[in-house]
Formats: structure tokens, C-alpha cells, sequence
């Protein structure tokens, strides 16, 4: 659960942590049938290795320390990539295959054309995120808001491929991205507080602006939901889905922020999304469910895409092909990160379960 600490205090409770830590902190490795690398996509505006602000103030761990070498420490290989802070889904599933193959960013010939940019970004040739990477050496791929749809659908690209990639562009010059054919790359993929289905921060009302080749515009709900219809859901591959919620249901039904575990930069957004009701531009009702939420997502909007098959996660009955909605997570919107400044989450112990529980899969 989320705290209001002082800095003497986690220190004393880290280090105490680092001496005697919980049962549930220790992963079981000798029942984990696999141990693929991690690689984590930070969200909107958010930063990676790649970065030079990682060093300073890692993405995942925030002020709580680097929780990558956390784990690290316990055995899993983990790797944080580094994508556009406000690109599309589109354009930083781009930027992550480049990572992880050690190559020049190709955004792909038919849609660099058609959203007016350059078709081609930075080179990581030399700098590839991970040694080796195919269907022998899979991945598991983990990302948190914004970086749910990248990594969605960077699984729908390596799975399928995209036809109008292929049919504008050469044989000669087509990135292997586009081809298809390689789900079997990725082991699992967990969504961490994730729009997956937008979100009312951005209100009903689906603008249609110049540049719709933007993170911005996939989070309106219409266009998450039309998103949505180009995913797939692949058979072979493990789906996770981590809501958050610090918001309170009051006596009149709406939904206002818990101020006690809710970082002062989202209350005034959590209040104006408990109240969101109605009917979107593209005429999606958006009722009562939709009031509880993160101080920026939708709680049940973080839940599973739409059109996908999903479940409730039950160890005892985890499948491949279906989304497994965990329990909802209670912090805010960065408590998956670790925190920020007045609220500290210490999910250290959340994620060495969930990535020892993939492990046992």
C-alpha cells in the first residue's frame, strides 16, 4: 500500500528490507520454467536507458531507487527501453523494434507518408537493448500506461505484419517488423495501469487535430477502441492486465481522489473523471464504470482491451490468448513506477511475484 514517508524513514525500512526480506520477496526459481529477458516501455513523456535523465531519476523506481537492478539482483534480466514521450502507439513500436534488434528506426514507407515525417529515426545499430533475441529467446514485455498500447501493438505487428507496409515498400527495403510471422518472439506482455480502451482525461468528444500521429490522439476513447480492431490477441502469448485506483466512491455515486495515497498532480483529474459520464462523438456510452479510476486512467478502462477475451486472474487457471485482469492495484497513476514526490509505493515485492509467477508459467 502506498505511504506518506520521509527520507529517513525509507531508508531505514530499505534497509531493513535488504536484511530481512519477506518470503514473498524471494522468488522461487526452482520451479520457474523459464527466465526470458524483461524489457519495460515507460509511458507518456516518461524516459529509459537510453536517456540521460535514467541515471539520475530511473523511470521505474522514481525516487525509491532503480528497481530494474532490484530485480536485477534477484535474477531476472531486466532492460528499460527509451520511445517517443508523445508519439503514437504506432511510431514507438518503431522505435522499440529498433531497440531490440540493434537497428535504424524505420516508422515504415506508407505511414511515414502518410503522417508527413521522416521515414526513418535513430540508429542503435552497436546499442541493441538485448544480446539475442528469437523464437528460441523469447521476451516479456511490460508497459506502463501509454506503453500498453505500444507494447500491444508491437506484439500485433511481430504477429501479423501490416499490408500496407508491404504492398508500398520493396522487398529489398521492408523492415522485418512489418513481415509478420514472428509472435512466438514474445513469451508475455502485463499492462500496467494502461488506457487500453482511452481514457475521460481527454473528455468524450474525439478531436480531430492536424497531427493525429500523436500518443494524444490514440487516447481518446473512439480512436482507442478503433486501435483495438487492428490488435490481435495471439494464441501462444501470456496477457496481463495491472489496474490502479485511488479514487473513493461517495454517497452520490461519484468518484473523488483519496487523498492519502494520491499524488497532489492528479487530484484535480481524478475528481473531474469521477464525474464523466455520457456519450462519446462516435457514440460510445460511457456509464458509472467508467468513474473510478487512477487519477488519469479509467480503472476499468485498464482492465482489458475491448474486443479481447479476458479473465480474472486465477493461478490455478492461467492461459495464453486471454487477457488475465489482476486485482486492482490501489495507488495512483505513478504508484506502479514507485511514486514521485510526496507518495512512495514500494512495488519492489509486486513485481518480483508477478515476474515469478510468469517464470512458473
Amino acid at each position: 500500500m502506498a505511504k506518506i514517508i520521509s527520507l529517513p524513514l525509507a531508508i531505514i525500512m530499505s534497509i531493513f528490507s535488504f536484511l530481512f526480506p519477506s518470503k514473498a520477496e524471494i522468488p522461487d526459481k526452482d520451479m520457474w520454467n523459464t527466465n526470458y529477458p524483461y524489457v519495460f516501455v515507460h509511458g507518456l513523456m516518461g524516459w529509459g536507458e537510453y536517456d540521460a535523465q535514467y541515471k539520475l531519476m530511473p523511470y521505474w523506481g522514481m525516487f525509491g531507487g532503480n528497481l530494474l537492478e532490484k530485480l536485477e539482483s534477484k535474477g531476472y534480466s531486466c532492460y528499460g527501453a527509451s520511445v517517443s514521450g508523445t508519439a503514437s502507439a504506432w511510431d514507438r513500436a518503431c522505435e522499440l523494434y529498433a531497440q531490440l534488434t540493434g537497428t535504424v528506426v524505420d516508422y515504415g514507407k506508407s505511414h511515414s507518408e502518410r503522417c508527413g515525417h521522416e521515414r526513418y529515426g535513430k540508429d542503435f545499430s552497436g546499442k541493441a537493448l538485448i544480446e539475442k533475441w528469437d523464437s528460441e529467446n523469447k521476451i516479456n514485455l511490460l508497459g506502463h500506461s501509454f506503453g500498453g498500447a505500444t507494447i500491444r501493438l508491437f506484439a500485433t505487428l511481430m504477429a501479423q505484419g501490416d499490408e500496407a507496409e508491404i504492398s508500398s515498400t520493396p522487398e529489398n527495403e521492408l523492415s522485418p517488423l512489418f513481415t509478420g510471422g514472428k509472435s512466438d518472439w514474445i513469451y508475455s506482455l502485463t499492462a500496467l495501469a494502461a488506457p487500453h480502451n482511452g481514457t475521460t482525461s481527454y473528455g468524450l468528444e474525439s478531436s480531430m487535430p492536424d497531427n493525429t500521429d500523436t500518443a494524444a490522439y490514440d487516447m481518446f476513447i473512439d480512436n482507442a477502441l478503433a486501435l483495438n480492431k487492428t490488435m490481435v490477441t495471439d494464441e501462444n502469448t501470456y496477457y496481463f492486465s495491472i489496474p490502479c485506483s485511488a479514487t473513493n466512491r461517495n454517497e452520490n455515486g461519484v468518484y473523488t481522489a483519496d487523498k492519502g495515497i494520491m499524488e497532489i498532480i492528479f487530484r484535480s483529474s481524478a475528481d473531474e473523471i469521477g464525474i464523466i459520464t455520457g456519450t462519446t462523438t462516435g457514440g460510445y456510452t460511457v456509464d458509472e464504470s467508467w468513474l473510478e479510476n487512477d487519477g488519469l486512467v479509467n480503472t476499468v478502462s485498464a482492465k482489458a482491451p475491448s474486443d479481447a477475451p479476458s479473465q480474472d486472474f486465477d493461478k490455478d487457471n492461467v492461459s495464453p490468448g486471454i487477457w488475465n485482469v489482476m486485482p486492482v492495484y490501489r495507488g495512483d497513476h505513478m504508484s506502479l513506477q514507485g511514486g514521485l514526490f510526496m507518495v512512495n509505493t514500494d512495488v519492489e515485492r509486486l513485481y518480483t511475484e508477478h515476474l515469478n509467477m510468469i517464470n512458473q508459467l
